[in-house]
């Protein structure tokens, strides 16, 4: 299962923009400085269409934690459904398992729920589901292994009674619905999906 393993920082410095799930101080003080020893010295330069085509594509690939391989199937299954290209592809991309574990908060960032996913402590319809971007459906009942419930900082977030799940998810306890498939009101506004569709279409 291929994964970025570099830095996450530098994901962030790169695109401006924090693509990771936890803040921290020192990253939201350094996100308008590029990477790189050098970067504190430099400015962003203004970017061309293209540019910000790549940039906007880069982004949403980070923020899911998917590489350009799997990212390019997943543009051409949503060129070949009915829809639009850009909300088709963000909602392939919302029903990943992985995301879908994130997004009920049994795990902290998309990052460690994909490690449950690949650990085997993720049940999806009472089957433990090891493969982090199987597509769920609605009304899939997603629920945490009797082990993983007990890991300390999973319990913690499952006492954390102050959450808030999107409009198409349902949590309690330890297990989760999907009541409906996301709409794009339902995902990110700061990704510009556009852009993505027409780097892809050049």
């Amino acid at each position: 299962m291929a994964r970025y393993t570099g830095p996450k920082h530098r994901l962030a410095r790169r695109e401006g923009f924090n693509v990771l799930e936890k803040t921290s101080t020192s990253l939201e003080r350094r996100l308008n400085v590029p990477p790189g020893q050098h970067g504190t010295k430099r400015t962003r330069r203004r970017l061309s269409e293209f540019g910000q085509q790549m940039r906007e594509k880069q982004k949403v690939k980070r923020i899911y934690g998917v590489l350009e391989r799997q990212f390019v199937k997943y543009v051409k299954a949503a060129q070949k459904k009915k829809g639009e290209t850009g909300t088709v592809l963000l909602s392939i991309l919302e029903r990943r398992l992985d995301n879908v574990v994130y997004k009920l908060r049994l795990a902290k960032t998309r990052a460690f729920a994909r490690q449950l996913v690949s650990h085997g402590h993720i049940l999806v319809n009472g089957k433990t589901v090891t493969i982090s971007s199987y597509q769920i459906k609605a009304n899939d009942i997603i629920t945490l292994s009797d082990k993983a419930a007990n890991i300390p900082i999973i319990k913690e977030a499952l006492e954390d009674k102050d959450i808030s799940l999107p409009n198409w998810l349902q949590r309690q306890g330890p297990a989760g619905k999907v009541k409906m498939l996301p709409t794009r009101d339902d995902i990110d506004t700061s990704i510009n999906e556009q852009l993505i569709v027409e780097y892809y279409s050049r």
